[in-house]
């Protein structure tokens, strides 16, 4: 009789983490970054290299909004920046930090420029691609309206 009881406790604890489980299973949404990457590509095309891509999730839980956007200068907006190689060395925008010190310096090009060539400027996998279409992009195909 003691070994049933037990045995009943079991099944019952093991049902019990069964529901948890089976609860947090359908409560899982699959994992996205909210600011996508963006790709700079203003120069990089005509230079001969690949357009580097800029991770800014990774920095942005490293740093807040005020140390690129005000302090260094960034404009909030993809492409609306006149960056540089030259520019960078000379220790402004990405130069302030990667300067070989702080982050790596601009000897590392592979790390910067990973980009598709071709890729246009703009904000990667962002929602906002689905919105609009970005500068120099063809407009998706709209579907047809039923009569």
């Amino acid at each position: 009789m003691l070994m049933l009881i037990n045995f009943g406790a079991a099944i019952k604890r093991g049902l019990l983490i069964l529901m948890f489980l089976v609860a947090g299973l359908a409560n899982m949404q699959p994992a996205h970054a909210e600011y996508g990457d963006v790709v700079m590509n203003n120069y990089s095309d005509a230079a001969g290299m690949r357009p580097a891509v800029f991770p800014h999730w990774f920095h942005r839980i490293r740093f807040s909004c005020k140390v690129c956007h005000a302090d260094l200068g960034f404009k909030f907006k993809a492409g609306g920046n006149e960056i540089n190689m030259v520019k960078i060395i000379d220790g402004q925008y990405c130069g302030a930090c990667h300067n070989g010190n702080i982050a790596w310096s601009v000897e590392n090009c592979d790390l910067c420029h990973t980009g598709k060539p071709g890729a246009l400027t703009q904000v990667h996998e962002s929602t906002i691609n689905s919105l609009v279409t970005p500068v120099g992009a063809t407009a998706p195909a709209q579907p047809q309206q039923k009569k």
